[in-house]
């Protein structure tokens, strides 16, 4: 049953760094789906005429289907092992980009964004997983590292895939390139596997339960649903950011500005957007890592209070260049922990042992948040300003920072003393000699 933390140093195999390298390696490959996906939407568009608003619906099909399908892939990961999960999604996931490069309709690439969505779905799930079971007492580095494989992944393909594009066109790169990252995770997939009983130790500066809890007895918890309101909170703000930067930056006068570093010049935006991509990726493992020194919710509050800041001082100072592109990395640096630190609270909060389905209900968060998304053009068109969304961005992170600490953090202690409790009594209870 429970206990609140407890001793505990390291694996005795080395086999858990094997895991986590093929988890990596499982992430990078299936990246490209969402963050390559916008080269290809002008050769699209060249290609038939369709409006570009049409063609990205093609990538909010990918979105639903990978986020909302999370709870039944958990469910498959727990009772089939993270191996057969990974096959099943290193499959569908080549076979995404296989379908596009045959499409010639837009409902051929709605069905191959979904089939996309279900295969990095099992892929993303499953390697989260992997690492939240296999690193307790690491879980933030573990799953910040695993989450950094795919939110920087595309660093690796998409100079390549930009060149391919302009040679052959998108459907041959479309069949290449789906061709290659189905094939990179079906290899990797081999060497995933669960932990057996005793391989693990837990943490012994971040409160862990020892009883694992099923999904439905996490979702009877008030703990869950604050967690599931913050998340919701700071995935909004951050996707809004990158759903409009571009948007924001034209508005701010400083899309095309070009900035000066001596040995290079480029615009604004792209090295703004580049920058970003740096640190969304930097951001994951290193905030992970901080959480398993200070503890989730410390980290939290520091993470989502600075990603407010950053938003109201990009509304106030973005039209000077460089405070643009400065302030937008310090809003990425702390908005892309949330995937790290959400997912090891979980695993810390209800054990490891149905983590699956547990983290996949969470990760809705994540759909909802998209849903939500739209209201920023609204929002911006019933004001007539950015500065508006940005403030009320703001004031989403800063709330989310300040239930971390003054919400989350007395929920959780009183959460782990239950589970304390609860196991003296049972070992009183125990008959002698049992």
């Amino acid at each position: 049953m429970g206990s609140s933390e407890s001793g505990g140093t390291a694996i005795v195999t080395t086999n858990r760094w094997l895991q986590l390298i093929a988890g990596v390696v499982c992430m990078v490959a299936a990246a490209n789906i969402q963050y390559s996906w916008t080269l290809f939407v002008p050769e699209i568009q060249n290609a038939h005429g369709w409006s570009r608003a049409s063609i990205q619906i093609a990538f909010t099909v990918f979105v639903v289907v990978q986020t909302w399908l999370t709870p039944i892939e958990g469910y498959f990961i727990d009772k089939y092992g993270p191996r057969n999960v990974v096959f099943v999604g290193g499959l569908f996931t080549g076979l995404s980009w296989i379908v596009n490069s045959y499409a010639t309709s837009l409902a051929g690439f709605y069905f191959g964004a979904a089939i996309g969505g279900i295969g990095v779905g099992c892929v993303y799930a499953t390697c989260i997983n992997s690492a939240l079971k296999w690193f307790p007492d690491k879980r933030g580095l573990a799953v910040g590292l695993t989450a950094a494989g795919y939110g920087s992944g595309t660093v690796l393909t998409i100079i390549p895939i930009a060149n391919m594009l302009k040679t052959s066109g998108y459907s041959e790169t479309f069949f290449l390139f789906g061709l290659i990252q189905g094939a990179v995770i079906l290899l990797a997939a081999g060497f995933l596997r669960a932990p057996k009983k005793g391989e693990v130790t837990f943490s012994s500066s971040v409160a862990q339960s020892r009883r694992d809890y099923t999904l439905g007895e996490a979702l009877r918890t008030p703990v869950f649903y604050v967690m599931m309101t913050m998340f919701i909170l700071t995935v909004t703000g951050g996707l809004m950011a990158v759903a409009q930067l571009g948007v924001i930056a034209e508005d701010l006068g400083v899309k095309k500005v070009e900035v000066n570093l001596y040995f290079f010049a480029m615009a604004a935006l792209p090295f703004a957007l580049m920058l970003d991509r740096i640190l969304n990726g930097v951001s994951r493992p290193l905030f992970g890592w901080v959480s398993d020194h200070i503890g989730r919710e410390k980290t939290m509050f520091f993470a989502f209070a600075m990603e407010g800041i950053g938003i109201v001082a990009l509304g106030a100072f973005g039209h000077n260049p460089w405070a643009f592109i400065i302030l937008s990395g310090v809003v990425f640096l702390a908005w892309g922990e949330v995937y790290s630190l959400f997912s090891a609270t979980t695993a810390d909060t209800f054990g490891s042992a149905h983590v699956g389905k547990i983290y996949g209900v969470l990760y809705c968060a994540k759909g909802v948040a998209a849903l939500l998304v739209p209201f920023a053009n609204i929002l911006m068109a019933a004001t007539g300003s950015w500065s508006t969304v940005l403030y009320t961005v703001a004031i989403m992170d800063l709330t989310a920072a300040f239930m971390a600490l003054f919400v989350l953090r007395p929920m959780l202690r009183k959460h782990h003393q239950m589970n304390a409790d609860a196991a003296a009594r049972a070992t009183l209870q125990a008959p002698v000699g049992a």
